[in-house]
């Protein structure tokens, strides 16, 4: 009977802390200009810094998992959503999942309905130490509807993801990959096509 009280505490402890974190991303998102459709949901901390002048959307029914244990696969670090200038544009689409991603935006980065990010997954379309001569100029990323990256999937700067694509579990995207193909690697390349059931 007590272990049975002490789990129901647990849960209605877990479960107000959940509400809790939820609104506290909500007011953040707000707090740095970033739109947010309805129904976006959070599971832990994330974290959001817009650049004065630019543009973070995030559309309906996006879903954003921070929390170390949210995501079975396991999450090293929390989702972090960031432009670095004024002129820095991020289009999310609807339906989206993101575990442990970090999103960073130079130029342009447009992500379409339905892409599955999964667990510790990098997006971003400069070379970030951009004082060093070093560095590369920025290159519109464009992932279409449908794509699944897998876990530790790195997607680098000038890339195009075509529509239904599956991109596998720690490749490094440098090149466009064409729509419905599965690819793979360092530097990622395709495999194979898929055969997609005609409904």
């Amino acid at each position: 009977m007590k272990f049975r009280n002490l789990s129901y505490s647990l849960f209605i402890i877990n479960r107000v802390k959940h509400l809790f974190i939820g609104k506290f991303n909500y007011l953040n998102a707000k707090w740095w200009g970033v739109s947010l459709k309805k129904n976006v949901s959070f599971d832990g901390k994330c974290f959001f810094h817009r650049f004065p002048k630019s543009v973070i959307s995030i559309g309906y029914n996006c879903k954003f998992l921070s929390r170390l244990n949210s995501n079975l696969i396991g999450i090293n670090r929390p989702c972090s959503i960031s432009t670095l200038n004024g002129e820095a544009i991020l289009e999310i689409g609807n339906n989206c999942g993101f575990s442990g991603t970090v999103i960073g935006v130079f130029k342009v980065i447009r992500i379409g309905n339905n892409v599955k990010c999964g667990a510790n997954t990098l997006i971003t379309d400069g070379d970030w130490h951009i004082d060093d001569q070093r560095s590369g100029i920025p290159s519109d990323i464009i992932i279409e509807d449908n794509v699944w990256l897998g876990e530790g999937v790195k997607v680098l700067k000038g890339v195009i993801i075509g529509a239904n694509s599956v991109i596998g579990a720690g490749s490094v995207v440098t090149k466009s990959i064409p729509p419905n193909v599965v690819a793979a690697g360092n530097p990622c390349k395709v495999i194979r096509e898929m055969i997609l059931n005609e409904k």
